[in-house]
C-alpha cells in the first residue's frame, strides 16, 4: 500500500505543479500538502527536493519522468 501512496502522491505533486524559472533552470514546483513521511521517502529516492522548511517542493528530472510514466499507468491524459 505504501508504494501506491508514494506513486499517487508524486502524481498529484506533478499534476498540481507549476513551472518556475530560476537561475539554474526551470523546475516543476508544487505545494507540500501531503504526508511528510511520504514526502521524505520521495526525497530519499531523489524524486523531489528542496528545503524542509519551505512550504513547496520541486520535482527532480527523475521525478518528472516517473510522474509521466505514472500518468500512463493510471491512464491519465496530459492536457
Amino acid at each position: 500500500m505504501e508504494e501506491q501512496i508514494k506513486e499517487l502522491t508524486l502524481l498529484l505533486l506533478y499534476l498540481n505543479s507549476w513551472i518556475e524559472k530560476e537561475p539554474y533552470g526551470e523546475f516543476h514546483r508544487a505545494w507540500k500538502g501531503y504526508d511528510f513521511d511520504i514526502l521524505n521517502l520521495l526525497e530519499d529516492e531523489n524524486l523531489i527536493g528542496g528545503s524542509h522548511k519551505a512550504k513547496s517542493t520541486y520535482l527532480t528530472k527523475e521525478g518528472v519522468e516517473k510522474a509521466k510514466k505514472l500518468m500512463k499507468k493510471y491512464n491519465i491524459k496530459e492536457n
